[in-house]
């Protein structure tokens, strides 16, 4: 019935119900029956939704990720010097060449020319795929230059012109893999906490927009191993994933570890695996908990 525009409905009472047994519990009239609004019976397992992966092809990491890295994602690369960031990194993009795709690296701890001569070493890499523009080697410096940000410190439009040239490049090219090494030489430039925040937050997010999977290879020294995974303490909110990569001491030895901490969009192992940097690639073997050092005594670092 209609009245002043309002449309009222009658209100379902449910008494409470009793039964002449004293054992029998009392029905509150807050009780509803689930069945009575399922027509088809109990509800039925439905499937799970997977997203999309980036398959690495790096030895054992798409195992620990259950199929690869999430399509889109920003993943920050952390560990000690020596620990095989760039390696896993340049691995990275090579499997993505190999599969068809365009990739891009942008160093700013090394120029170009010493990072492809010290790459050449690895039986899995090709120069080949530098020459025919599978894999595109920027240096930062020179884009920098290109951008006139020959200065100490960025400011928020300095960043923001960063930011554009970067997506612009992955954009132009159609990069699907993407490693910037490293971005915590990067975010130096950057003095605001509250700047890098944004300068990765809206960076990641336009690379996410254009389908491009990125490694963010960042450096951690002892001074930040226990209280962050990341140089300055925002960087590890921020990104999708966090993979870090250190030392373990065996016996008088240094051990390169890896394990992922974080990987939004997919479950994962968070064990410690041992890295062999071999010939044909990174390799990742599972760490023996018997045989592994107490965590007082492993290097959590850049």
């Amino acid at each position: 019935m209609l009245r002043h525009g309002l449309l009222k409905t009658h209100q379902l009472r449910a008494n409470p119900v009793r039964d002449s047994s004293p054992e029998q519990p009392v029905l509150s009239k807050h009780f509803i029956n689930p069945g009575l609004f399922l027509p088809h019976g109990p509800m039925q397992p439905t499937s799970v939704y997977t997203r999309d992966r980036c398959v690495t092809g790096i030895h054992g990491l798409d195992e620990i990720l259950r199929g690869g890295i999430p399509y889109g994602s920003t993943v920050l690369a952390a560990g000690t010097c020596g620990s095989g960031k760039t390696t896993l990194g340049m691995e990275f993009l090579v499997r993505g060449a190999l599969a068809g795709e365009a990739c891009a690296h942008f160093t700013a701890t090394e120029p170009s020319v010493k990072l492809l001569e010290n790459i050449r070493q690895y039986a899995f890499f090709d120069m080949n795929m530098v020459d025919s523009g599978l894999i595109n080697v920027f240096d930062m410096d020179v884009l920098y230059s290109w951008l006139g940000l020959e200065k100490a410190s960025f400011d928020l439009d300095d960043v923001h012109a960063l930011i554009k040239s970067i997506v612009d490049i992955v954009n132009t090219i159609g990069v699907t893999r993407l490693v910037i090494d490293s971005v915590t030489t990067l975010c130096y430039k950057i003095k605001s906490e509250q700047l890098i925040r944004d300068f990765l937050f809206t960076l990641g997010k336009k690379l996410a927009t254009l389908g491009c999977t990125t490694i963010l290879i960042s450096e951690i020294t002892s001074a930040t191993e226990n209280a962050h995974w990341s140089s300055f303490g925002v960087e590890e909110a921020i990104a999708d994933g966090i993979i870090v990569m250190g030392d373990s001491e065996r016996m008088g030895h240094l051990l390169r570890f890896l394990q992922v901490v974080k990987m939004r969009g997919t479950s994962h192992s968070r064990a410690k695996h041992a890295i062999e940097l071999t010939p044909l690639g990174v390799m990742l073997i599972p760490m023996l908990k018997w045989g592994a050092s107490s965590d007082n005594s492993s290097r959590w670092g850049a």
